[in-house]
C-alpha cells in the first residue's frame, strides 16, 4: 500500500456529526472513526461534537474514539453556549448529515465559523430525495450555498447537480472507507457461512436481500447463510438455513466477514439511482479479502473490476451460480484482488489526503472571490 505522506500544515477540525460513539443502527460511526484516525495520523487536531441521544447512550461501543477529542452536547443551545469559540477558531468546521436539529446547527456553524465550512453528506441520494419531497429534517436548499464544501458519499453526476441546481460552491466526493488495521484477512478463520450480509433493515434494500440471499437459501438447503443487523420486522420468514443476529459491534465485524465464503453488498434504492455510492460494508469486506457479491449500480465498475475483483448479480440464479460454481482458487484470488484495490486507493489515509486537498481548494476559492 502506498501511504500518503504526513500533512505539513496541521488543521484544527471540528465535526458536528450524528454519532461516533455508537455504531448501533448506523454506518456513520465507523466512517467517522476511520477518517478521524487517519486525520490524526497526518497531524490534524480533531474535535467531534455529538448530540447525546438515549438510543446511542445505551449502545456506546466506543465512548472515546482514537484520534480525536469527543464531546457530547444536549441541544443546539448547549452546543452554541459551550463550543462557540472552538468552532469560530477551527480551520475546518463540518456538519454531518442526519445531525439532530441539523438545519439550526448548520445555520449556527455558518454564522460562527471563520474557517472553511463543510457539509459531510453520508447519505447524499437520500438527502436529495428528501429535499425533493420537501423534507427539511437536517438540511435545507438555502443552507447548501452557505457551505464552502459539500463533501459527498456519492460521486459522479450528483456532484455537478449539487453545484448547478443547489448552488454549492464546491461539491467533492469523500467516500467512506474501512480501517485496514481493523479489517484484514484471516487465513486461519473457519468458514461458517457460504454467504452473509451485514446491514440495518430498510424497506428498499429488503427486495434485493430477498433476491440475492434469501431466495438462494431457499433453493440451496445445504447452504449456510447469515444476516446481521437490527430493525428487521418480526413477520419476515427466514429460511431455516439463515442465521439471524440482531446486532454485531464493529470489533466483531472482521471475524464475521472472514467466516464467509462470500459476502453480500446491498445498496439503497436512492443510491442505486444516483450511482457512485459505495457503502462502508463494501470496503470493509474488500479489506478483509472476502469476495463480494453485489447488486448493480452505475460507477461500481470504476471502484472494483467486475469478474475479477467483485461479482455483480442481478438474480437469485446468478448469485447461486457463483456460490456453487466458483472454484476455491478463483474465489480466493477475487478476494485478494479486491483487497489490493482497496489498499491502493480506498484507505482512510487516502480519504484524509483528499480532504486536505479540498480544504486547500476552498481556501483558494475564497481568496480569489475576495
Amino acid at each position: 500500500m502506498t501511504v500518503p505522506s504526513r500533512s505539513d500544515s496541521p488543521l484544527a477540525i471540528v465535526i458536528v456529526g450524528l454519532t461516533i460513539t455508537s455504531s448501533w443502527g448506523n454506518g456513520h460511526a465507523t466512517t467517522y472513526r476511520a477518517l478521524i484516525r487517519a486525520l490524526a495520523a497526518r497531524g490534524h487536531r480533531v474535535t467531534f461534537l455529538e448530540c447525546d441521544k438515549p438510543w446511542y447512550r445505551d449502545n456506546r461501543d466506543c465512548p472515546q474514539p482514537e484520534g480525536c477529542r469527543t464531546e457530547l452536547y444536549g441541544d443546539p443551545a448547549d452546543l452554541a453556549a459551550r463550543f462557540r469559540d472552538l468552532v469560530r477558531s477551527a480551520d475546518l468546521a463540518v456538519v454531518g448529515s442526519y445531525v439532530p436539529d441539523g438545519v439550526e446547527v448548520g445555520h449556527w456553524v455558518q454564522e460562527t465559523a471563520r474557517g472553511i465550512t463543510a457539509f459531510y453528506d453520508i447519505d447524499t441520494p437520500v438527502t436529495l430525495a428528501r429535499l425533493a419531497r420537501g423534507d427539511r429534517e437536517y438540511l435545507t436548499p438555502d443552507l447548501i450555498p452557505g457551505y464552502d464544501l459539500y463533501l459527498s458519499f456519492t460521486g459522479g453526476p450528483t456532484l455537478r447537480r449539487l453545484e448547478r441546481e443547489f448552488g454549492s460552491p464546491m461539491a467533492r466526493p469523500l467516500y467512506c472507507s474501512a480501517d485496514p488495521d481493523a479489517y484484514f484477512p484471516d487465513p486461519d478463520a473457519a468458514v461458517r457461512w457460504d454467504l452473509g450480509y451485514l446491514g440495518t433493515y430498510s424497506t428498499d434494500r429488503q427486495p434485493t436481500l430477498d433476491r440475492l440471499l434469501l431466495e438462494p437459501a431457499r433453493r440451496w438447503e445445504e447452504g449456510r447463510f447469515a444476516v446481521v443487523g437490527p430493525q428487521y420486522p418480526a413477520d419476515i420468514l427466514w429460511p431455516a438455513n439463515v442465521l439471524r443476529i440482531e446486532h454485531m459491534p464493529p470489533r466483531e465485524h472482521r471475524a464475521f466477514y472472514t467466516a464467509q465464503r462470500f459476502t453480500l453488498n446491498v445498496t439503497r434504492a436512492d443510491m442505486i439511482a444516483a450511482g457512485w455510492s459505495p457503502s462502508v460494508r463494501l470496503f470493509e469486506a474488500a479489506a478483509c479479502g472476502v469476495p463480494i457479491i453485489s447488486d448493480r449500480w452505475e460507477g461500481l465498475d470504476e471502484l472494483f473490476v467486475p469478474g475479477r475483483e467483485i461479482v455483480i448479480a442481478d438474480s437469485a440464479g446468478q448469485a447461486l451460480a457463483t456460490l456453487s460454481g466458483m472454484d476455491e482458487e478463483e474465489r480466493r484470488a477475487m478476494g485478494l484482488a479486491a483487497r489490493r484495490r482497496f489498499l491502493d486507493g480506498h484507505t482512510p489515509l487516502h480519504r484524509a489526503q483528499a480532504l486536505e486537498g479540498y480544504v486547500l481548494e476552498a481556501r483558494e476559492a475564497r481568496r480569489v472571490a475576495s
